[in-house]
């Protein structure tokens, strides 16, 4: 009877030591990840990176509590392809969507009160079925997922949906061009539209010949009932309440700054009182988008609404209890707009470099390519700190897959950023950064360390030029040394060789790149 008492008080300490052992800590939970990419805003929009006339005081507060990143660029220089290629880990060189394409074949899909009734003429070229993208990744090692903004990656009633895509939810803009008013007809939840309380202004109205333009009463028609940002900021917060007690990974794609110039009154009226009189922006007879009484005004409302909106966004997480355990990224789709009233010149969007046509949104060259970008992650990223790691949006799969233990199960490009992140010496670097764009004439560039190739007008009917930087001491790209260094040329176009292939879809085709004519 004794040795039967022995066992089991051998037993039961052996049990009790295990559970123990089991309840040492709670296993660390994998954490939220929140990427806010902002449309069009330029690398010195916000505070942090000198902008001098917007206030963005909530923005500049959370990247003070991070890392700045001074050289991350976009992976394309408009809207379409940079998302794709941050869903997917992909350059230009390999990806399906290398710029914007609204699958016109369809019919009218520019008309704005034909999209209203036909939903079939809304978004644009499906991506591929099957197409594995980061929230795919992260729904596969259980994250909830959601998209809030716009899409611009398929269209209504085919396969590529973000609901399709993977993400759990989805609620904002499926067609980019429906996105061209802040004030639509509808908008997305999931795979459905939700009509609004807006009337029928198209984008793009010219302003009523005969009015007054200084009168703000005739601008009445740009600004309506249901502000797109207001219910998407809505449902975002709500995503969050209702999957705070586990991993999620959020996608706020605002569509904001990009034009038309649409804002609350009450952010106008602040910089109306900042700026002074100014000149109206009158659409039509070339000028695209909507008119506005103050354009500067309402430009620099949109940016300080959007950073009121990030404010808000934080003090949930913290009133949430889960902002120590939450990544933020915050960055662009690519250089600042010169559309629609927008005034990089005015703002100085893209200093030091310039943004304006030719330099800014559209164009390879670092103002509109280069953009404002940092990560937050308390505990784990020392704040105050900067990193001039050279980095690209197609670096994010590869970093996410290192942060959460997935295994990305195809072809990329991108370089985990996590040792960056961590302040660790074993950071991994690019041996080029990759650009080619079938738009604006067509253009391709390629970063190498210190310098960079560009070469414009392969497309159209101007001459192509042969450009190369050094941006180390040329940041702002103005003295183009190509004849000095057929060295750097000819290594760019070793790199050119290896990584271009012909997209399958025509219109991102460039026939003097099937050439293999890089440096001629």
């Amino acid at each position: 009877m004794r040795n039967l008492f022995l066992s089991l008080f051998i037993a039961l300490s052996f049990l009790s030591c295990n559970e123990e052992k089991k309840s040492e800590g709670p296993t660390e939970q994998k954490p939220n990840i929140i990427y806010i990419l902002a449309d069009d805003l330029g690398y010195a929009e916000i505070g942090v990176f000198g902008q001098e006339k917007i206030e963005t005081p909530h923005i500049d507060a959370l990247a003070k509590q991070g890392m700045i990143f001074t050289q991350h660029y976009s992976s394309a220089p408009v809207c379409a392809p940079a998302r794709y290629m941050f869903l997917t880990g992909k350059h230009s060189g390999k990806a399906f969507i290398r710029g914007n394409d609204e699958w016109n074949e369809r019919g009218d899909v520019w008309n704005y009160k034909a999209m209203a009734k036909d939903s079939t003429l809304e978004g644009q070229r499906p991506v591929p079925q099957g197409t594995k993208t980061i929230a795919s990744y992260l729904k596969g090692v259980g994250y909830k997922t959601a998209l809030v903004g716009k899409w611009g990656l398929g269209a209504p009633h085919t396969h590529s949906i973000p609901n399709e895509m993977g993400f759990d939810f989805f609620y904002g803009f499926n067609c980019q061009r429906q996105a061209h008013t802040y004030y639509p007809l509808h908008l997305y939840k999931n795979r459905n539209r939700v009509h609004l309380a807006n009337d029928t202004v198209a984008p793009s109205s010219p302003f009523p010949k005969g009015l007054d333009p200084m009168n703000l009463e005739n601008y009445k028609d740009y600004t309506l009932t249901d502000y797109a940002p207001d219910l998407m900021f809505q449902e975002l917060t709500g995503f969050i309440a209702q999957n705070k007690d586990h991993p999620f990974f959020l996608y706020w794609a605002t569509p904001i700054p990009h034009v038309a110039l649409q804002a609350p009154q009450r952010w106008v009226d602040y910089y109306i009182e900042k700026f002074g009189e100014e000149e109206p922006y009158l659409s039509g007879n070339g000028n695209g988008y909507f008119s506005h009484r103050t354009p500067h005004a309402a430009y620099a409302a949109m940016v300080s609404y959007f950073d009121e909106n990030v404010g808000k966004l934080v003090q949930q997480l913290k009133d949430e209890n889960i902002y120590e355990n939450t990544l933020i990224v915050f960055t662009s789709d690519n250089g600042p707009s010169y559309a629609g009233g927008a005034d990089p010149q005015y703002f100085d969007s893209a200093k030091p470099f310039k943004g304006g046509y030719g330099r800014g949104k559209g164009f390879v060259y670092e103002g509109g390519i280069r953009v404002p970008t940092f990560f937050t992650w308390p505990g784990k990223i020392n704040p105050g700190t900067t990193s001039d790691h050279v980095s690209a949006h197609y670096d994010m799969l590869a970093t996410f897959a290192d942060i959460t233990d997935f295994e990305i199960k195809h072809e990329t490009n991108g370089i985990s950023l996590l040792p960056t992140l961590l302040g660790q010496q074993n950071q991994e670097q690019h041996n080029f950064l990759y650009w080619e764009f079938p738009e604006y004439g067509g253009q391709i560039a390629i970063r190498m360390g210190k310098w960079k190739v560009v070469r414009q007008h392969i497309k159209d009917d101007m001459p192509p030029t042969l450009e190369l930087y050094d941006l180390t001491v040329d940041a702002l790209e103005q003295h183009n040394i190509a004849s000095k260094h057929p060295e750097i040329l000819q290594k760019a176009d070793s790199i050119f060789k290896i990584e271009h292939t012909m997209p399958t879809t025509v219109r991102f085709q460039i026939p003097l790149l099937e050439n293999g004519l890089l440096s001629q």
